[in-house]
């Protein structure tokens, strides 16, 4: 077979590669072992967790609801049927992907793709070994979960993050070892559902790389239907017996002793896929953390071959992936083009959400940069508090001296679909009071970002802090 573009991988950085240069005019063949379009994504990952996370959702709310006088009685949970359900949303995704790229004429393979050199790929599919000859490739091969040595016994009591979405069972006592977005958001599944969780961390704090006080209420809610969180802490070993998993612990805030749980989940991080046989008869170059080196165009050593998304680098996040994609394919197409955002938006699916883009407070005082930070607190919030939900907070990291936006960072129920705005003015280099001077509806948590900009200029309604002063 040949053809214009091969990609290998069909997750959102890959199948968007291949619809993009499809649509483009190319001759596209996309490559993965699974049926359909989709990746880790959407089959093991970001879509199959947020369907588990609207259900948590839905739970919790139902739990709170007597605050504001409506009562439910306990509720009826059916694993199965919730287990079917978020199957059926995954089937439909890919399904749907499946017949874009039919729509589109791209070439699938079911497959595993192996390089043979710089424009051949062998692929070993159900019908035997397949010869892929293109002029150009592009590697969307994605990561995979991080293992840690004490804690990765043999034994199914022990989860990753794909087979806990899998939904086993509900746990009667679950240990989540890692204290990042991944644990998190499977933490706040898992304790809706009914489960005891037990969260263990070996920094200081939740969520790295998030700023301290916008975690702070993340955390503080997590306190609250967690049975316990443990940083400072770590694993020393895993034992499987008759009675659950025995966990040895040690650090700050060790247990005395061995604790049992039901089932331990790792959700330590993710490791890139670059693994790849044949890489090496290519002159592509890994680096030490395994990440495939790539330029601004996404091109790697091997100038027919290209690499986006988890397997060149952080931050491994879908949309990521996708933008890369376009980056690369217009490149392989001849358009001027190179992958350089002001800022990614990265969302943490917990309850509350929290949500940031651009610069952090964090960053800006490891790199020595003077900013100022303006906050409006959504206990200022009339839509928030008429859902019941002011524990959060929009923060703007601004340049003192241009009073351009360099940062947002939102915490607060729906701070993933907030985020964008946040985003789009930091692309467009926009100025705290351009956020300020544009009308948001009312009464909306929207309206928070631009609440913020008013505490900038000290003209908030909602919040007094004095005006600044001028020169």
């Amino acid at each position: 077979m040949t053809t214009r573009l091969a990609v290998i991988g069909a997750g959102p950085g890959g199948y968007a590669a291949a619809f993009h240069a499809a649509d483009l005019g190319m001759q596209v063949t996309l490559i993965d072992a699974e049926p359909n379009p989709g990746g880790v994504c959407t089959f093991r990952g970001c879509i199959p967790s947020k369907a588990l996370l609207h259900a948590a959702r839905v739970l919790d709310e139902a739990r709170h609801a007597d605050a504001f006088g409506v009562t439910f009685g306990k509720p009826s949970i059916d694993v199965e049927k919730l287990r079917s359900w978020k199957d059926a949303v995954v089937k439909k995704q890919t399904g749907g992907l499946g017949l874009l790229a039919k729509a589109r004429k791209v070439t699938y393979v079911q497959g595993r793709a192996s390089l043979v050199d710089g424009k051949t790929l062998s692929v070993e599919t159900a019908k035997g070994e397949q010869r892929v000859e293109s002029d150009y490739i592009i590697i969307a091969t994605g990561s995979r979960p991080t293992t840690v040595p004490n804690v990765s016994i043999d034994s199914p009591k022990v989860l990753d993050s794909t087979t806990a979405l899998e939904l086993p069972d509900i746990p009667g006592r679950l240990l989540i070892v890692g204290g990042g977005y991944i644990g998190l958001e499977l933490g706040t599944v898992y304790a809706a559902l009914g489960s005891k969780v037990t969260v263990v961390e070996m920094t200081d704090g939740l969520l790295p790389g998030a700023d301290r006080d916008l975690v702070a209420v993340v955390a503080k809610r997590m306190e609250t239907y967690c049975e316990a969180i443990l940083l400072e802490t770590k694993v020393t070993g895993v034992k499987d017996d008759k009675k659950g998993l025995s966990v040895a612990f040690e650090g700050k805030n060790a247990p005395n002793g061995p604790q049992i749980f039901d089932r331990v989940l790792v959700a330590v991080g993710r490791r890139p896929n670059s693994g790849i046989n044949g890489l090496d008869k290519t002159k592509v170059k890994v680096n030490q953390r395994g990440f495939i080196e790539v330029d601004g165009q996404r091109r790697t050593a091997e100038p027919s071959i290209f690499a986006i998304g988890d397997v060149v680098g952080d931050p491994m996040l879908a949309h990521k992936a996708s933008h890369e994609a376009r980056v690369a394919v217009d490149a392989i197409h001849g358009h001027p083009t190179v992958f350089e955002p002001r800022a990614i938006p990265a969302v943490v699916f917990t309850d509350p959400e929290l949500a940031w883009a651009g610069l952090t407070e964090a960053e800006a005082k490891k790199q020595n940069l003077t900013v100022e930070v303006a906050k409006f607190p959504w206990a200022a919030s009339g839509r928030a508090s008429t859902l019941d939900r002011p524990d959060g907070l929009t923060k703007l990291i601004v340049d003192p001296e241009t009073e351009r936006i360099l940062g947002v960072g939102i915490v607060g129920s729906g701070a993933g679909e907030l985020i964008a705005e946040g985003t789009l003015a930091i692309e467009m280099g926009a100025l705290v009071a351009d956020l300020k001077l544009t009308i948001h509806p009312h009464p909306t948590l929207s309206e928070t970002v631009m609440e913020a900009s008013d505490v900038f200029f000290g003209e908030s309604a909602h919040v007094y802090k004095p005006k600044k002063t001028q020169g």
